[in-house]
């Protein structure tokens, strides 16, 4: 697969392309860990149709991701 990217985009955008589908596979995983964390008091934040469909849907985590930092930097910046 490298070795398609490679020789139909060269060395630097076959690493890009590389480095940028790693990052969203890490920011998928991380968006499946904050909606699965539960809040002070153990208590759960996610419903099971969420969780079903960050795992089924790849881009979901990483928009609820963006938008859980969007609203914390604004609670932050308020308070």
């Amino acid at each position: 697969m490298l070795k398609t990217f490679f020789d139909s985009l060269g060395f630097f955008g076959s690493l890009s392309l590389s480095l940028f589908i790693f990052t969203l596979g890490v920011f998928w995983i991380a968006g499946i860990a904050g909606i699965t964390l539960p809040v002070d008091g153990g208590k759960r934040k996610y419903n099971t149709w969420q969780v079903a469909i960050a795992v089924l849907i790849p881009i979901y985590p990483i928009v609820w991701m963006i938008s859980d930092i969007i609203a914390q930097y604004r609670f932050m910046k308020n308070n």
